[in-house]
This record gives structure tokens, sequence and C-alpha cells, in this order.
């Protein structure tokens, strides 16, 4: 039945998905680089096909060993999985689907499902056309990196005085090593240099909050970030805690900065699928709130992996200013998952939360995971307008644009306070 209100309603929600298709984002945290990185940028057809996302669900169809698959080169891989996951299986899930996505998006035709003819479309473009290309397809302005500075490779292209010659790239510092391996730490910041030893001793400990701040200004990075294991505790008697409280929360309030946990890992639980082969698990967030508690003045961008977190996160974010909820990682970016996290984050924070981040590995993945994000948050968004049209309250185009402007850009520049 049409009447005055439903048509108003409708139009709302015609106006929310064109804003939420157009409105560009900032991708607050991805693996992604600029093309001075180099070979670290990945991007391309080969690339795409060969993403752990893939290289697991591939598995679920073959008795092959795995070791005959790691001996097969790239391009082998990329053509067995073609055909085990889109040759003589439907491609529909969230990974696979998202591979046509990219296909159709990048002007190729999907319907030949020629695997080298969409190579040899892509054969004579450079990176720096496909990162443009990429990037405005998908409506992308800024792209936060993860920069690993125990990452030989990477930390070269620092070291040379590279790394900020792209404006659109920003670095944010991930120290997972520090956290997680301190023992390879160790002898990582004794190549470099730095005068540390396993004990936590005062030279150890002020040698490390050297090491922090010169490559958070090396890379004027905007973050600091470690990604934890799903049993992490806090505060405990350990090694995580005296880092976290004697040089990591120091150097972060002394710069500004803030802290980005990601919790819910558990590494190599199949170790023949390499990368593949993590899984999430749940964690304990006592362990965010007592941080908060201890450290009011320091702010923490948090995500968790494990959905059973999910509600208890957002409530927390409720009682701590100095949290922000941030993106659905990794397991979760699934559409499903995504259209239930934005959901109960708005009902429980409002627009007071980052609702997403790509976490791309491969360029081109920037396509599919932001135009399906984009289309799940705005219809959530529609729907709570809804509710208060039918109470009487309407919300202007400007205003539309406003909060859309905070989910999916503003909110992360203004709590880390660079814009």
């Amino acid at each position: 039945m049409h009447g005055p209100l439903t048509d108003r309603i409708a139009e709302m929600k015609e106006t929310v998905r064109r804003l939420a298709r157009t409105m560009p984002v900032t991708d607050m945290h991805t693996h992604l680089y600029p093309a001075e990185f180099g070979e670290l940028l990945l991007w391309g057809v080969d690339e795409l096909l060969t993403y752990h996302y893939l290289i697991s669900e591939s598995f679920r169809w073959s008795e092959v060993p795995y070791d005959d698959f790691w001996s097969l080169t790239k391009r082998e891989q990329a053509n067995w999985i073609w055909r085990k996951l889109f040759m003589d299986h439907s491609p529909i899930s969230e990974a696979t689907s998202g591979l046509i996505t990219i296909f159709n998006r990048m002007g190729l035709n999907t319907a030949s499902r020629d695997l080298d003819e969409y190579r040899a479309a892509w054969a004579d473009r450079t990176v720096e056309q496909q990162l443009d290309d990429v990037m405005r397809i998908a409506k992308v302005n800024e792209i936060v990196m993860t920069n690993d500075p125990f990452d030989p490779q990477e930390r070269k292209v620092w070291l040379s005085g590279g790394g900020k010659t792209d404006s659109r790239f920003y670095a944010a510092l991930r120290i997972d090593s520090l956290l997680n391996d301190w023992p390879r730490a160790v002898s990582e910041l004794q190549g470099l240099g730095y005068q540390v030893v396993e004990a936590w001793t005062e030279e150890t400990k002020d040698e490390v909050r050297r090491f922090l701040t010169e490559w958070i200004v090396r890379m004027d990075a905007l973050y600091v970030a470690v990604s934890l294991p799903g049993d992490f505790g806090y505060p405990l008697d350990d090694h995580r805690s005296r880092m976290i409280d004697e040089a990591i929360v120091p150097v972060c309030r002394a710069h500004a900065l803030p802290f980005a946990l990601m919790i819910g890992v558990r590494r190599q639980v199949n170790p023949l699928l390499r990368l593949a082969g993590d899984m999430s698990m749940r964690a304990d967030a006592t362990a965010v709130e007592a941080l908060c508690r201890r450290y009011p003045d320091q702010k923490f961008l948090v995500t968790m992996l494990a959905r059973e977190n999910q509600h208890e996160l957002a409530v927390l974010a409720r009682k701590f200013r100095n949290v922000m909820v941030f993106g659905c990682w990794w397991f979760l970016h699934i559409e499903s998952m995504v259209e239930e996290m934005t959901r109960f984050r708005l009902e429980l924070l409002g627009t007071a939360t980052i609702p997403q981040h790509s976490d791309c590995r491969v360029l081109e993945q920037l396509i599919y995971k932001w135009e399906h994000s984009r289309t799940i948050i705005g219809d959530v968004l529609a729907d709570r307008y809804e509710r208060l049209y039918r109470e009487g309250w309407q919300v202007t185009e400007a205003e539309i644009q406003r909060d859309l402007e905070d989910l999916f850009s503003r909110n992360f520049w203004t709590f880390i306070g660079r814009k």
C-alpha cells in the first residue's frame, strides 16, 4: 500500500543506497602497498587465485597431497584452483564469488570462463595503472598499510628513504614479533644494532622504546598494531604485559598514537596449508577492559576474530570512549556476518564505529570487498532511518551523507587525531 510516508521512506532508502555506493572510503587496515614496494604489492589474476582463502577452499575438493600442490608454480596452482572451484563447482562462496565480481568490474567477460583470456587482458598493464583503476572502481581514497620492520624486504624500502611517495598510502607499525615471538625479535633487533637481550632489563626496555620511536617517525605511522591469539590475557605476570606497560603504551602516548589490537588468531592449526592454515579462536574481552581502565587516556582500535566475542566487544565500547571497534576481520568478512555485526553495532553504538576495513592482501580484492560491504552498510543504515521515519523524524540528504562519511572515513581520522 502506497502513501506519502511509504513514498518518503522509499526515496530515503534510494538516497542512502546511492550515497553508500559512491561515498569515498578510507581503508584503515590492509596488507597492500604502493608501487615502490615492488613484489610486496600482490596483484593480478594468479595472485587472486592463489589467495590463501581459495587455497584452503580448493582442498575441500581434492585428495592431492599438500606437498604436490606446493611444488607447482604459482601459475599451475592458479590453474588447479580455477578448475576445482570455478569449473568443477559453482563459485558461490564469498571468496570465489568475489573474484567474479572483480573480473566483471574490471571489464572482463565472465561468461567466457577463459582464464588465459583474463590473464591476457591484464598482461600489458602496469602496476601504477592497476592501482589507479582499482582504487577508482572501489572508490577508496586512502589505504593504510600493515608495515613490519622485521620483514627484510619491506625494511629495505624504508631504510632507503622510500615508502612515502604515494600520498594515498599511510603506514601502520606492526609489532607482532615483539609480543608473540620475543626470541626472534631479540635476534632481529640485535642484528639491527639494538642492545637487547631476552631478559627484560632496563637497557632492553629502553632499546625497545627507541626501536618503536624510530620506526614510528620513519614511517609516520598512524597507529601501532598487533595481532594476538585468543588466549591473550592482561594484566598478567608475563612478557606481553610487561612489553605493553613499559614500552608500547608509553611510546604510543608520547606520539599520541592509538594501539590497535586484533585478537583471536590461532596460528597454524593445519601447518600443511602454510599461510592458509590459521584459524580463529574465542578471546577474553576482559583483557581489553583492563587495558582501557588502566590507560583511560590511551586510545585503542580493537577488532576480534571470533563471532562469539562481537556483542561483548560492542557493549565494552559503550563503556570506554577510548575504544573504537573496527571492521569485520578475516573470517568474519562474509556477507552474513557483516550484516549481523553491522546491525548490532549500529543498534548499540549508533554511528560511533568503523564498520569495515578490507584486510586485502591482493590489490583487486578492494573492488568486491568494498562493493559488498557498501551495500550491506547502506541497507542496515536505511533500516535504522526507517524506524525514525515511522516515528516522525526524517533525515535530510546532508545528514545521510554526514553519517556515511563518519562510518566510511571520518570516524577513523577523528579517532586517531589526524583530520
